[in-house]
């Protein structure tokens, strides 16, 4: 019988003492946890996020007639695929004027993907859709939804994003727009927003 090879290990480590092993002094070894003991007499607090007084329950008292729709950049490609025209399809979905608003987030966006998607940045730039400056770092524009949404509920956020879709629905009170059977529908969107308040 031949001598076997020996493998060589990489990468291993020496055995280590735990510090709070017997073998230590006392003086090096780690004091053991002390678990403190809970008064019950005490009040017990917990952090409850607090809620936009713009919401009564689920209902948003500040969603009315100019509608405020912040647009998605993957928003405008669909519509131009799908041939519809934004301002209008919004009018045709909700029945009411309607303010499409782009942020400079979506604005980079749109630049970034180049010369294929010229239609969508003539688009974007119409007169008729407002534009909303950003404070923040980068360009994701995702983040920057969001985040306008949770400080501002007044807007509609039209994606066809299923993430950002996902991460709004934890928003109460936003709609989402989206884009279906070659039309605008509308999600979370309680049926007398238009109607009248006497």
């Amino acid at each position: 019988m031949g001598k076997q090879k020996k493998t060589r290990k990489y990468a291993t480590m020496k055995r280590m003492l735990s510090l709070r092993d017997q073998r230590l002094k006392e003086k090096d070894r780690l004091k053991p946890k002390k678990k403190e003991k809970k008064d019950p007499s005490a009040l017990k607090e917990r952090e409850v996020p607090q809620y936009s007084s713009c919401l009564f329950f689920q209902y948003n008292t500040q969603l009315g007639p100019p509608y405020h729709i912040l647009v998605d950049t993957n928003f405008i490609n669909f519509s131009i695929k799908a041939k519809l025209d934004l301002v209008q399809s919004m009018m045709d979905c909700l029945y009411a004027k309607c303010i499409p608003c782009i942020t400079d987030c979506v604005m980079a966006e749109i630049e970034k993907l180049g010369q294929k998607y010229r239609v969508a940045l003539r688009i974007a730039k119409d007169p008729r859709f407002e534009r909303l400056p950003c404070t923040h770092k980068g360009t994701y524009a995702d983040d920057c939804l969001v985040q306008r949404v949770t400080q501002h509920k007044c807007y509609i956020v039209a994606t066809v994003d299923r993430d950002l879709k996902r991460r709004i629905r934890k928003i109460p009170g936003v709609p989402i727009m989206y884009i279906s059977n070659h039309r605008y529908n509308i999600e979370r969107m309680p049926d007398d927003y238009g109607a009248p308040r006497f």
